[in-house]
Formats: C-alpha cells, structure tokens, sequence
C-alpha cells in the first residue's frame, strides 16, 4: 500500500494534464558567462572560459570585466524590454565616483554604448553569439562559454 500511494499520485497528476510551462524574464536566454567583445573570443568549451569571462548574465545583474581591472562592474537591472534582434537592459543609475572635482559618472560604469551608461542593448547573431551594437567598449562579438 505505501509503495503505491507515490505511483497513485503521479496517475493522478497526468489525469489533470500537463504541468504549466513556468515563464522566465525575457533575458534568460542570456544566463551565463560570455567572451571577448573587447577582444576576439577565444575557445568558449574550455574551463579557462569560465574562468575569466567578458560579461556574466544573471537574472538581476550584468558584470563587466574591464581591461585594467580584476574586479567585475556590477550594474543592477532595472527593466529588460524585447526587441526585434534581441533585448534592451535599462540598468540602475550607478552609484558617482567621488573625484577632485567632485560626484562624477565612473569610467567603467556602462558599456560605453550610445554615450548613455545606462543602457544596454544585445542581439543575437546564433545560439551562443551576440554583440552589442553601438558600443565603443565592445566592438567584436561575444560567444557564450560551454561545456563539452
């Protein structure tokens, strides 16, 4: 009898019909970690991929590498809308680097992408490939790190 209340139970289930599909954020086809796009990208199915990439996707935040830096620029996602080709992340405004002359906008802090710091917009060109158009700090594509 205890072996077969489990087995009831998926019967049961069936009978309703199929679980339904869970809908994710629209940027999930952008989870992970990317190469180049300040560079060519290198092999994308080794471990070194992983152990040092361009930009990491998550579903809160997009991290930036920079080339006179270890530590990634983290910029907190405000909305990510559709677009024809792919998507655009509004980020929140990033905290003012305090300077001689005072409060300023950091270096680092977007993608260089439309003079706007805030604003990032992706296409896909393949499964594991995109590109940022119109941004100056990342003009070659970026291929998605995998595993063999």
């Amino acid at each position: 009898m205890a072996l077969g209340l489990p087995l009831a139970a998926t019967l049961d289930a069936d009978a309703q019909g199929p679980a339904p599909q869970r809908q994710g954020p629209p940027h999930e086809w952008t989870f992970g970690a990317w190469t180049g796009g300040q560079f060519p990208a290198g092999d994308t199915d080794t471990p070194a991929c992983f152990g040092s990439p361009t930009v990491i996707f998550t579903r809160d935040v997009v991290m930036r590498a920079t080339p006179l830096d270890t530590a990634y620029r983290q910029r907190n996602i405000e909305t990510v809308a559709v677009q024809p080709n792919g998507l655009e992340f509004r980020f929140t405004p990033a905290a003012p680097v305090m300077g001689a002359m005072g409060p300023r906008a950091a270096n680092d802090a977007g993608f260089g992408c439309s003079g706007n710091p805030n604003l990032l917009r992706v296409e896909r060109r393949g499964p594991d490939e995109i590109v940022f158009p119109d941004c100056s700090e990342f003009p070659s594509p970026l291929k998605r790190c995998v595993t063999k």
